[in-house]
């Protein structure tokens, strides 16, 4: 028997085997929202870990906000990033929450009178081992569908939290949020030390705009100006295209730029 049948063979086993294990541990309250009262665990997730809770009637008068720059809670950062690897998680979760509220809400880009706030936070990194992520990539070659493998170990995550807050200071919505990279799954592979975070922050960008919108508020198009045209295009075929080459997840061909 070949290596490569022994794989085709052994994968549907471990990852059935392995599938209890992909639910992602919540995290702690880090302190960062005004409250965590009626937070709520989001049932029927598989891979990530969330809680939220949103007054449907306060959310629903809000249209304008601001958007403050995310923040990084004290001891957030994994052992061994950088100031730029944190730096690169920030501005990719400005970029990825900025871009999915633009569907939902009015940005603005200063506080008035009629303009809510919405404060976001970064409150775990978990760092990603780039050499084991490295031959993960050349070992997913070789391994037929959508499903890859990574060492046990070497993957990373991400752990935020956000809050909407109306006028006058109360809490409209907010959430708090965790994933980790699975061993057997579809996370792609970087050699990037945060590159699973990096990928998240688009998943905690969709739950942001899931959390706080309300229940009949439709997805609007994209307004003209873009009003989150200074983190760059939203369309990156140029990620697309290295992921579909190389198998691995490279921060400058997905537009990434630090905070």
């Amino acid at each position: 028997m070949t290596r490569l049948t022994i794989v085709r063979c052994a994968l549907p086993l471990g990852f059935a085997l392995l599938v209890g294990a992909c639910q992602t541990t919540p995290v702690a309250n880090a302190g960062f929202l005004t409250s965590y009262q009626g937070l709520q665990t989001k049932e029927g997730t598989l891979r990530v870990a969330v809680r939220d809770r949103r007054d449907e009637a306060l959310a629903s008068q809000i249209d304008h906000i601001v958007i403050e720059p995310a923040q990084l809670v004290p001891g957030a950062a994994g052992e061994g990033l950088s100031a730029e690897d944190v730096a690169k998680v920030l501005g990719e979760v400005d970029r990825q929450v900025c871009y999915e509220l633009s569907e939902r809400f009015t940005i603005r880009s200063g506080a008035d009178a009629d303009t809510s706030t919405v404060r976001v936070a970064v409150t775990r990194i978990a760092p990603t081992e780039p050499v084991s992520s490295g031959a993960a990539a050349v070992v997913n070659v070789f391994i037929p569908g959508p499903v890859g493998v990574r060492a046990p170990g070497s993957t990373g995550g991400l752990a935020a939290e956000a809050e909407l807050l109306a006028v006058d200071g109360r809490q409209a919505a907010a959430v708090a949020f965790a994933r980790s990279a699975n061993v057997i799954g579809m996370d792609t592979p970087s050699l990037s030390r945060v590159g699973d975070a990096l990928q998240f922050a688009e998943v905690f960008g969709d739950q942001v705009g899931d959390s706080f919108a309300p229940e009949d508020r439709p997805v609007r198009p994209i307004p003209t100006p873009d009003p989150c045209g200074r983190f760059g295009s939203r369309d990156r075929p140029a990620g697309f295209l290295t992921r579909l080459v190389t198998g691995l997840y490279v921060p400058e061909a997905e537009g990434v730029r630090p905070q």
